[in-house]
């Protein structure tokens, strides 16, 4: 960490290559699509890159990068609001169905719906519940990373679950 601080790139590209996964799969399970999840997850590493010198202490460096991840996730969202394009879900129309392939059908149905629900909270809320829930960590450390007091942690994560149970059951899956 200390020889990326000082600006050797391959100490850097070496972090890079341990961190890509979180830093993607927070990102995707935020943004909630691949394209997004992409380039919040370029724009993140470079980010990281660019103010690598400002980390005071490297032992936080996971918090710091949660930090910019979840503000290069906040920036993509506002770009694609500002694109305002809809995404239809691909429809594939496969062999008759059996029993088995209905009972598939209906939790995907649910996780379309689920996503749907997901995609209505403020990216706030959904960076608290990803970081909660997917990557499972303690409320210090979110505390940490977004750089909130625990009491707002536990208080933001409240409310983002209650405004995800009333979007899951404007979608019927509450």
């Amino acid at each position: 960490g200390e020889q990326a601080r000082r600006g050797d790139r391959a100490a850097y590209e070496a972090i890079v290559r341990r961190e890509v996964e979180t830093v993607y799969r927070t990102a995707r399970a935020i943004l909630g699509n691949d394209a997004d999840a992409d380039d919040a997850t370029q724009e993140a590493l470079i980010g990281a890159w660019r103010r690598l010198s400002s980390l005071r202490d490297p032992d936080r460096f996971d918090a710091w990068l949660g930090r910019i991840t979840v503000n290069a996730c906040r920036m993509a969202l506002r770009r694609r609001n500002s694109r305002a394009i809809v995404a239809l879900p691909a429809v594939s129309v496969a062999e008759p169905m059996d029993a088995g392939t209905s009972r598939l059908e209906d939790r995907t149905v649910d996780a379309v719906a689920f996503d749907r629900a997901f995609d209505r909270l403020p990216i706030d809320q959904r960076s608290i519940l990803v970081l909660h829930h997917l990557d499972e960590l303690p409320i210090a450390e979110i505390a940490t990373r977004l750089d909130i007091p625990e009491g707002t942690v536990k208080s933001r994560l409240h409310a983002a679950r209650s405004v995800l149970q009333r979007a899951l059951a404007r979608e019927g899956l509450g």
